[in-house]
């Protein structure tokens, strides 16, 4: 009778000692997080692998609008889930509901080990290079930076970068820990000076960057027109296209802090489908000006030097070395903002996880005084730095693209999963172009899987390894226990 009594207690005293999340958030503040969430390295630096790939300015254009076009796809099937089922946890909610328990721990566990802590150590690598144009920071000598782990890892290449790289994932994730209000307010300030910073080197790109239309009539010396239906040219505007869908990562992660939102389902659906309009406007301008200003060339040229970012090359070209230091500085504060909206969010998603015993137990803690899932946030910097170590900036975002677009299609499934499953259901927003918009969106995750893994093995093996390694812990976390 007493160790009943003590276990009725326990459960309370433990509630006592832990916070709880709160509705803090409106609809601006969650579409700015949307847009912050998105806005990061790609808009400076991945049009050039993009220039180099495809070798034709309006290709890149091209490549740009599609990937733009295919996301809002994405965000158009992602917001009827999100508008029904909006809580802490985001997809991870969503695939209990569609699927089952274990499709939903993977998701959780891939998002751990390599999409979002990916995404993470990426920005705030980009971050790193543009302080390092500013600051140049210190290296290990060439037989120390070629050190390498399996022939695939190299932890001493540019270190001075991956170690201020760390740095910032450490300072940014204290912030988040001791609250979402002051991440989010943080977030705001930095979001609204980006916009207005990429706006204003728009507005000076087109009226006194002394370029040229003419630029997106000449290719680069080494392109080879090829038929839009040859295999071999789809095969380059995917690869192309899986650096701008990088530019555009990061849009559905809103969703994990569904619990945080005010009338969440309606403002989260609604937040995500502005949020991304408004970035692939954004993007669209931005990369038309960088190909207005320098002939395509000069941009991939960029790209074969391994701290240069094209952003960079393309404001020197017409504002000098005051030039330079500006878009080194929005640069610097842009990667800042992304990085902490990255970090800010996923933690969310494994709390709910260890709340369900599919995550390290202790991630479940809410601190009693600033309602951060804490312990989840330490274990995501952790894992995060590592990545950042292991591997390169665009080795990591192939990496996450490749994973996330899995998943971005079990849930574009889930809209006919659930349409059929749950019919009655109230839909604050039924998804746009149903079914055949959810449908193309399908097909294209398919294909895009497809051919990263013929065309980038190594970047997808790594990932379908990362996402598989969790398998063993499911089976762990679930095991019945034994009966004495």
């Amino acid at each position: 009778m007493v160790e009943h009594e003590w276990n009725l207690i326990l459960p309370a005293m433990e509630d006592k000692k832990q916070g709880q999340l709160v509705r803090s958030l409106g609809l601006f503040s969650v579409f700015l997080l949307t847009v912050s969430s998105v806005i990061g390295s790609g808009i400076y630096k991945k049009v050039a692998p993009m220039s180099e790939a495809l070798g034709s300015p309006s290709l890149v254009m091209v490549a740009w609008i599609l990937a733009g076009v295919i996301t809002i796809c994405g965000a158009l099937s992602n917001a009827e889930v999100a508008g029904m089922l909006a809580d802490s946890g985001g997809e991870y909610v969503y695939f209990k509901k569609i699927y089952n328990r274990f499709f939903a721990f993977l998701f959780g566990w891939s998002n751990f080990t390599a999409i979002r802590s990916a995404s993470a150590a990426s920005i705030a690598y980009v971050f790193a290079m543009s302080f390092n144009s500013l600051v140049p920071l210190p290296h290990f000598s060439e037989e120390i930076a070629s050190f390498s782990v399996l022939g695939i890892f190299t932890p001493f290449d540019n270190f001075g970068v991956k170690a201020l790289t760390i740095g910032l994932i450490i300072v940014l994730s204290s912030i988040n820990y001791i609250g979402l209000k002051f991440g989010e307010g943080l977030n705001k300030t930095v979001t609204l000076t980006v916009i207005a910073s990429i706006f204003l080197v728009i507005i000076l790109g087109l009226t006194m960057g002394g370029g040229s239309i003419a630029n997106f009539q000449t290719p680069s010396v080494a392109y080879a027109e090829q038929s839009w239906w040859s295999g071999a040219f789809i095969k380059i505007l995917f690869m192309a296209m899986l650096s701008a869908f990088w530019a555009y990562e990061g849009w559905s992660s809103i969703g994990y802090i569904g619990g945080e939102i005010k009338n969440p389902n309606r403002n989260l659906p609604l937040a995500l489908i502005l949020g991304v309009f408004f970035v692939m406007a954004v993007y669209v301008t931005i990369n038309f000006t960088y190909l207005y200003i320098l002939p395509i060339d000069t941009i991939i040229d960029s790209y074969k030097s391994q701290n240069t970012i094209a952003a960079v090359v393309v404001v020197r070209h017409f504002l000098g070395t005051a030039g330079v230091l500006f878009i080194s500085l929005v640069i610097l504060l842009t990667t800042f903002g992304s990085t902490n909206t990255t970090l800010l969010t996923p933690p969310r998603l494994y709390y709910a996880m260890a709340k369900e015993n599919l995550f390290f137990k202790s991630a479940s803690f809410i601190h009693p005084k600033y309602n951060t899932p804490s312990k989840a946030i330490l274990f995501q910097a952790i894992w995060a730095s590592v990545l950042v170590l292991s591997g390169s900036f665009d080795q990591l975002t192939d990496m996450l693209i490749f994973a996330s677009f899995i998943f971005y299609g079990a849930t574009a499934l889930g809209v006919f999963v659930l349409r059929v499953k749950m019919p009655e259901a109230y839909r604050p927003y039924k998804a746009w172009g149903y079914p055949v918009v959810p449908a193309l969106f399908i097909l294209f995750c398919a294909v895009l899987i497809v051919i990263t893994i013929i065309t980038k093995p190594r970047e997808a093996l790594l990932g379908l390894g990362l996402m598989m390694s969790g398998i063993p812990l499911y089976f762990y976390w679930t095991r019945k226990p034994s009966i004495k």
